[in-house]
């Protein structure tokens, strides 16, 4: 991993912690405006990282309502 990647990454990492925190959950395209100031490598690299955690997000809720939803059917099935 480069340094780009690295610093993008832990940027990410970061911005969503804060973002989580403070309830701004477009923190990161403030973030991303001040990268692209400074640097458009490091933007790009930070929306991707950003992007790919917010994907994972989304896709680990979809798969605990999943899971949820096979528990609570085995169980009513279980009671019947």
């Amino acid at each position: 991993m480069g340094t780009i990647d690295t610093l993008a990454a832990k940027l990410a990492e970061d911005t969503l912690k804060v973002q989580d925190a403070t309830g701004q959950d477009r923190l990161y395209v403030e973030v991303g405006n001040v990268l692209a100031a400074a640097s458009q490598s490091l933007e790009e690299a930070f929306l991707t990282e950003i992007r790919v955690r917010l994907a994972e997000r989304t896709a680990r809720q979809f798969l605990n309502v999943k899971i949820a939803e096979a528990k609570a059917a085995a169980e009513a099935q279980a009671k019947a």
